[in-house]
């Protein structure tokens, strides 16, 4: 049986493509142009284009996502909308419409990833118009929320052009048949099975299948949005001779926010994880906009954050200062680790070969203090240069409980543990906290790197808590 992707309505082949080419040089080899290579990472979003996804609020929702980032066999079988899919030059789409008329464009590189992205937002299920003004400098009157275009750059327009083009847009149209298409289910994912050149592409339908590839395979590599992988194969060409796609598995798909806990599978994207909490871990909801931006929240998995291992991870310190903990799966069977004690060395893990991560679990209740401190050169869309989780109770003015999570301060993420001591049993005071903010700035093996240096890091832990402080300043009648 042949492997098609349906692109623009029509069903194109992908039977004999090599494994690692992307979805954006698959597109641009057969004639779709609008999307465009600016930086093969994922942080431009020139590359921008649509799919249909299951949907929170809507059978289907309409996803934009980096085609610089996916393998072409990842989207076997699914639907796809480029910029020429929107509209053409004779018949425009409302989004173009827009931002062609409020000068969104001028030397055109950037405009179809933008076009792609704003039309994500402008089908949204849950995008609801506010009366008057917009209620604050990201979100429109019209409900549009100008994250959707936090993973587009544009050098030349400038951003004032295109968030008028994003606010004035309406409702669909009744006709409107992308709008239509939201009511009734995406495609399933197809099992696949590809074999060019000597590599291989599998889909397993089922995670006994991949849990079963893995002890034969323990090199393969698992793939879901593909947000890191990608980066490696595109600027390192790194190309695995097994790459196993897990991010459409309904075993690693779960999500239950229970009496005691809350389970979150580990193929679910940032982005549904966000809607899917809903605010109710605060934590994480400060986490969630700083994770780089909504095109690669669209596709980055939780499961994928924790399973690169990198020190600089935004899911990390969160969960840490959260006390998460993670189910690990293999033919042997399920083992629960504490996620402090899963990172043991750079971008090493107690993962065994043939292990995966099958869910994440965060215990209840929440303590009351918590916040997400990431310091970076950009405000969105960056890497940490250092990044704080915290999760404090307070009981009749003493700290009964600290945990704080740290990235971007040493090899691996880490607890904050002699902070937390320092921390735990005193009167929640500035003169508390300053000293613990004293100790907090010698945690970890910080480094000199092009984003910061040592020193920069480690006093900026320090701020970090004086900063945590300031926004909780009065506790259970404590005050400065």
């Amino acid at each position: 049986m042949s492997t098609t992707i349906k692109v623009n309505g029509g069903d194109l082949a992908i039977d004999g493509v090599p494994i690692h080419t992307t979805v954006l040089d698959w597109l641009r080899d057969r004639g779709l142009t609008g999307a465009k290579e600016g930086c093969a990472e994922g942080e431009c979003g020139a590359c921008s284009i649509l799919v249909a996804r299951p949907g929170i609020d809507s059978p289907t929702e309409w996803t934009a996502v980096n085609a610089c980032l996916l393998p072409v066999g990842s989207l076997d079988g699914q639907e796809v909308i480029t910029s020429e899919g929107l509209g053409s030059s004779s018949a425009l789409h409302p989004v173009q419409q827009e931002v062609a008329v409020r000068g969104g464009s001028q030397c055109g590189f950037c405009t179809p990833g933008f076009v792609c992205s704003m039309a994500a937002e402008y089908y949204r299920p849950d995008r609801t118009p506010t009366a008057g003004e917009p209620c604050d400098h990201e979100h429109g009157p019209n409900g549009f929320d100008l994250h959707a275009l936090s993973g587009n750059l544009c050098r030349c327009t400038g951003y004032r052009p295109l968030r008028d083009a994003a606010y004035a847009l309406g409702d669909p149209a009744t006709d409107d048949v992308l709008a239509a298409r939201r009511s009734s289910p995406p495609p399933p994912p197809a099992p696949t099975k590809l074999a060019v050149a000597g590599a291989e592409f599998h889909r397993p339908a089922a995670l006994d299948a991949v849990l079963g590839l893995l002890t034969e395979r323990p090199d393969a590599q698992i793939v879901a949005g593909s947000t890191d992988v990608g980066v490696e194969v595109n600027l390192r060409g790194v190309r695995a001779p097994l790459v196993i796609a897990v991010d459409r598995l309904d075993e690693l798909r779960e999500f239950d926010f229970g009496p005691d806990e809350v389970r979150i599978g580990a193929a679910l994207t940032l982005s549904e994880i966000e809607r899917l909490l809903a605010g109710r871990v605060p934590l994480l909801a400060q986490m969630f906009p700083q994770f780089a931006s909504r095109l690669i929240r669209n596709g980055a998995t939780i499961g994928g954050n924790l399973g690169t291992a990198s020190p600089i991870g935004d899911a990390p310190p969160a969960l840490l200062a959260l006390e998460a903990s993670l189910v690990l799966a293999s033919r042997r069977g399920e083992r629960v680790v504490a996620l402090a004690d899963y990172f043991t060395g750079y971008r090493e893990t107690l993962k065994a070969p043939d292990e995966l991560i099958r869910a994440v679990l965060i215990p209840l209740p929440l303590a009351p203090l918590s916040a997400f401190h990431k310091i970076a050169k950009r405000r969105f869309d960056d890497i940490s240069s250092v990044a704080v989780g915290y999760s404090v109770e307070v009981v009749d003015g003493f700290v009964s409980r600290a945990r704080i999570g740290l990235g971007g301060v040493a090899a691996t993420p880490l607890r904050a543990r002699a902070t937390e001591e320092a921390l735990t049993g005193r009167p929640w005071t500035e003169r508390t906290v300053r000293e613990a903010a004293a100790v907090m700035a010698t945690e970890g093996t910080p480094m000199d790197d092009h984003r910061a240096s040592a020193s920069y890091r480690s006093a900026m832990l320090g701020q970090s808590l004086l900063r945590f402080y300031a926004q909780h300043l009065e506790v259970e009648g404590v005050s400065a």
